[in-house]
């Protein structure tokens, strides 16, 4: 297997991991917190695609699918690419509100589908490339670097969706 493939299928699983997590559940169930001050599912899912949609937009074509194909429109969000949750308040969190399952599950597909191309393309010298990070302006980033800690923040945001879920739904869904 090439390391191309290896990431590819890291992200293919964790694609698979967010559309588990949102199976069989409602709007109201999206946007509901466990407790006051706690992120809700759709808050979490929503933050993880685009956390992975900066990624890819940062390194591999410069602009977020989220401007460029207008999402934030769906979201009812400003075209601010620098939305993505990262650093959100209590009161930031609980105004995003996840219009419909299937639009969270379509702009995640999106994203991945961009993210799955730009890396079976890319050479181990590309892992190696520094570039401007929109997270930290003024500082360069090696892609490899970047999509590393990615992967590590996207599962985490997954694992914690599926997490609350339990909490508002108890046991039993995935077979658990």
């Amino acid at each position: 297997m090439k390391w191309q493939q290896l990431l590819v299928d890291i992200y293919r699983r964790l694609s698979t991991g967010f559309e588990e997590v949102l199976d069989g559940l409602t709007l109201d169930d999206l946007n509901r917190r466990p407790a006051p001050d706690a992120n809700t599912i759709g808050w979490l899912l929503w933050h993880t695609t685009r956390s992975l949609d900066r990624t890819v937009g940062d390194v591999m074509y410069g602009e977020q699918l989220w401007t460029k194909e207008e999402w934030h429109k769906k979201f009812n969000r400003l075209p601010d690419p620098n939305d993505t949750g990262y650093r959100h308040s209590v009161e930031e969190v609980a105004g995003l509100d996840i219009p419909d399952v299937q639009t969270l599950l379509d702009y995640h597909h999106a994203v991945m589908e961009q993210s799955v191309k730009y890396i079976i393309n890319l050479s181990e010298d590309g892992l190696d490339r520094k570039f401007d990070n929109s997270i930290y302006p003024g500082t360069m980033t090696a892609v490899g670097v970047r999509i590393m800690g990615n992967i590590n923040d996207c599962y985490q945001h997954v694992g914690q969706a599926a997490y609350v879920r339990g909490l508002l739904k108890g046991q039993g869904w995935l077979g658990r």
